[in-house]
């Protein structure tokens, strides 16, 4: 049997910043406000982090980061599960990053999932939890960033026996 085809996909953004709100006459006089968009796409409202005088009320990279890894993490989940025949019902994560800062540079040490997932009555649960680490395996963000990944995962059987799909 042959492996599969190799493909490669790209991914298109566009990201502006402007000086409106002020230049880089100084690290306190500009604003870190932009916006990135992607064709056919709601634009984003980014900022840096407010620990480094960003918007609290924007989206900052370290957000997407986390974000991507359990946006990943969950559709690799909801494939496997459909495939499983396995009925997802709700599914809630709750992932936190941290990141370390020395000096003016910072990395991400870890980031942890932690998703809540409810089955139809009916679906074996431990199957259910073991393709997390199979979703884990499978997550292509995950694959690509060089700090650890990990999940928590907890799985919980729909009450009242009756499968609402069906």
């Amino acid at each position: 049997m042959n492996p599969p085809a190799t493909r490669e996909h790209s991914y298109l953004t566009t990201l502006t910043w402007t000086a409106e709100q002020g230049t880089t006459s100084s690290y306190t006089s500009y604003s870190r406000n932009h916006q990135v968009e992607s064709s056919g796409k709601a634009p984003l409202a980014l900022s840096s982090d407010p620990n480094f005088r960003g918007d609290p009320a924007c989206w900052n990279p370290e957000d997407l980061l986390v974000a991507s890894l359990s946006s990943c993490h969950m559709l690799w989940y909801l494939h496997l599960c459909a495939v499983q025949k396995i009925h997802v019902l709700r599914y809630e994560d709750r992932a936190e990053g941290v990141m370390v800062v020395d000096g003016e540079s910072g990395r991400f040490r870890q980031v942890t999932l932690r998703p809540r997932v409810t089955i139809a009555a009916g679906a074996d649960p431990a199957v259910a939890a073991r393709l997390h680490d199979e979703a884990h395996r499978a997550c292509f963000i995950a694959n690509s960033v060089s700090f650890e990944v990990g999940h928590e995962a907890t799985v919980v059987t729909a009450e009242g026996g009756a499968n609402p799909l069906d």
